[in-house]
Formats: C-alpha cells, sequence, structure tokens
C-alpha cells in the first residue's frame, strides 16, 4: 500500500481552498510532483489568438499552468516549463504549514492571472498573456512561516 506522505496533505489544502480546477500528477521514476491548474475565460469578441504552439482559436480560453516539486538530488526537468519549482529533502519533505502557503500563494497568483487574463481579452491593443510568479514575494512570506509539522516524500 502506498504512503502518499505530503501528497495527502497537498491534495487536502488545494480541495479545501483552491477555487481552480487542478490536477496532480506523480512520476514515481522521476521522484516529481506536478502540479497543474486551469484558467477559463470566455472570449466573448471572439477574439483569434495565437498560443505558445503557434495554433490560432477564436474560442473560450482554458490556460493551464503547472508547479512542479522536485527532489534536487534525482529529479531531471526543464524549468522554463514551470510556472515555479518547489524542491523538497526527501525524509523530511514539506511541512503542512509551508503546503497550506503555498496554496494561498498559488491561489492568489492564479486569481490574478485570471484578472490579468480577462483583461488581456478586453484590451485589443494587447499582444501578450503571462501568468507569472512572484518568487521573491514567496519567499519573502515563507521565510516568517513557523514550521511544525512535515510529512515525507511519498513511498511506494
Amino acid at each position: 500500500m502506498a504512503k502518499y506522505g505530503f501528497l495527502d496533505i497537498l491534495d487536502e489544502e488545494m480541495g479545501k481552498n483552491f477555487p481552480f480546477d487542478y490536477e496532480m500528477s506523480w512520476d514515481k521514476k522521476n521522484h516529481a510532483v506536478e502540479l497543474a491548474f486551469l484558467l477559463e475565460a470566455k472570449n466573448q469578441s471572439g477574439i483569434e489568438l495565437v498560443d505558445a504552439d503557434g495554433e490560432s482559436s477564436d474560442q473560450d480560453i482554458y490556460f493551464e499552468e503547472a508547479l512542479i516539486f522536485y527532489n534536487p538530488a534525482k529529479s531531471r526537468f526543464a524549468a522554463e516549463d514551470y510556472l515555479a519549482a518547489i524542491p523538497y529533502e526527501p525524509k523530511k519533505g514539506l511541512s503542512r504549514e509551508f503546503l497550506a502557503y503555498l496554496v494561498d500563494f498559488l491561489t492568489q497568483t492564479a486569481e490574478r492571472g485570471l484578472d490579468a487574463l480577462l483583461d488581456f481579452l478586453a484590451d485589443e491593443e494587447a499582444v501578450e498573456f503571462e501568468l507569472g510568479w512572484d518568487a521573491a514575494a514567496f519567499e519573502n512570506g515563507r521565510a516568517d512561516l513557523a514550521e511544525t509539522d512535515f510529512y515525507p516524500y511519498p513511498r511506494y
């Protein structure tokens, strides 16, 4: 039977506090967990948009972004493919307090991103939309955490 460690806590915090659709993918071989979420916006004006792959569409917008939790010694990934990369120590894992803070920060980031996406759709002069992660603000908030209960990387 698998023991999911910090994945259980992350899923619990996301389920309680994250208002957008999300999905967690555990890549056991790469010692990584991807947390993807979806922002949805109506394209009421039918503006033709071109995505990062060069595909154009005038349909509603479904913008997917992801974070990755990774083992610094074992995981391999392209950082530019993720909104943020969160390292963990395998045996120590991540604390409940950190995961709750991360979900709160991610919620605020996603809400600002959705507002920016709606502004982008309303502005005929806008050329590009990109969701940003404020790493400095994230680390500043993290510095104030009192972490007590840690949950290790999942075992299987």
